[in-house]
């Protein structure tokens, strides 16, 4: 068996069988491949072996073979057929007996390769077993300029958010309410806020997976639809979860908010924004009986979802389209920069300082905003930020600790 063989094999074991014997059925493997290569190795070698000169005088006897290299090995004395002549010391041998020394051998091949295998599984295995875990700060601006005021639950003007843990996993969620809604006589966040705060449930319930994001957001979704209590309005949302153990990060991301990810200064995950054209994001809906089709509604199972490992000391931002409107992904690494360690104090105050940058550039009337780019780049003549809510949840991954 060679290493590719090994490999394959032994990944479609672990595919079907439980842990302690996928790694049982991996010890066996290399133990038998790395019987195989050392028996090789040795009959690749006993032919350089014969033809170095011999250290011994002339009355010596002949010299006993090597117990892993067997010529001739069911040959008598005579016997010519295999082109190799027994040595004296292996003419008074019986087939029996030189079956028995080589089970002898290949036991001790098989062992060495066992102590082979053990080692290098024990090498793959040294992984992090620690649990990780998220330290998460928020903080947000309505636009009616009320810095960092919430409103019941966790809400800045129309945005939402939640933070939230059970057992093995750490959930956070940001949703941003459709503003049109208050020329109707509807308030946009009580939609984005009673979303957020149904997936907050759900996750302290324990009814979830935390594979799949998108299940949290589908589950809360359509409770609200069932809702006995009239509910108008339309959001965008994004979830985030970390799988403790696993050390993997789940996104679900519907809509113009979304999620970047930071290690070592550089990004190396992020969400795509959702659009149907030009600022008009994906989103969630309950509209008025009738009015079905006059009203944009996607469904959640149209969230874009996303996994990958995350590694200790990841900064993870979840915001609405306030910030990313506002700032670009520069400006906010260079502000990621000043975050010295994963307390929740200096986790608060650098989202606090990203938050309040961004809510300044909304109301620059010269800066050149992303939003502004994206609209040049779109037709229209715009500059300048743009007003909306910000919410801005921080996190870094550090390890767990009750």
């Amino acid at each position: 068996m060679n290493l590719r063989t090994f490999w394959a094999s032994g990944k479609h074991s672990a595919d079907r069988t439980t842990p302690a014997a996928s790694k049982c059925v991996a010890v066996n493997a290399l133990s038998r491949a790395g019987a195989t290569w050392l028996w090789r190795a040795r009959a690749l070698e006993e032919p350089l072996r014969s033809k170095q000169p011999r250290r011994r005088s002339r009355g010596d006897p002949g010299e006993e073979p090597h117990q892993d290299c067997h010529p001739g090995l069911f040959s008598s004395a005579g016997d010519q057929s295999n082109g190799v002549r027994l040595r004296r010391a292996d003419a008074g041998r019986t087939p029996s007996r030189q079956l028995a020394e080589l089970g002898g051998s290949m036991f001790s091949v098989l062992s060495y390769g066992r102590l082979v295998a053990r080692a290098v599984l024990g090498g793959l295995s040294q992984t992090d077993s620690r649990d990780y875990s998220l330290v998460t700060a928020s903080c947000g601006f309505g636009k009616d300029f009320r810095k960092g005021i919430l409103k019941k639950g966790m809400c800045y003007g129309d945005d939402a958010c939640f933070i939230a843990r059970h057992r093995a996993a750490d959930v956070l969620g940001v949703a941003d309410g459709v503003g049109g809604w208050r020329d109707y006589g509807v308030d946009p966040s009580q939609f984005s806020g009673t979303l957020m705060r149904t997936c907050e449930r759900l996750v302290k319930e324990g009814r979830f997976v935390p594979s799949s994001p998108v299940g949290i957001l589908t589950t809360s979704y359509y409770e609200l639809l069932q809702n006995k209590v009239p509910l108008l309005g339309d959001s965008t949302a994004c979830i985030v979860v970390l799988d403790r153990q696993q050390h993997r990060l789940h996104t679900a991301n519907l809509g113009d908010s979304g999620f970047l990810v930071v290690r070592g200064g550089e990004v190396v995950h992020r969400s795509d924004e959702q659009q149907h054209y030009f600022n008009t994001p994906f989103q969630l809906s309950i509209v008025p009986p009738g009015a079905e089709g006059a009203v944009l509604s996607d469904s959640p199972e149209a969230a874009e979802s996303s996994s990958f490992d995350v590694q200790l000391g990841d900064i993870i931002l979840t915001a609405t389209d306030g910030l990313f409107d506002n700032m670009s992904d520069h400006m906010i690494l260079q502000e990621l920069q000043k975050l010295k360690n994963s307390n929740y104090e200096s986790v608060q105050q650098i989202a606090h300082s990203i938050a309040e940058q961004a809510h300044e550039l909304a109301y620059d009337p010269n800066y050149m905003s992303p939003f502004a780019q994206f609209a040049c780049d779109n037709g229209l003549n715009v500059r300048g930020g743009k007003p909306d809510d910000i919410t801005v949840l921080l996190s870094i991954v550090a390890e767990y600790t009750d």
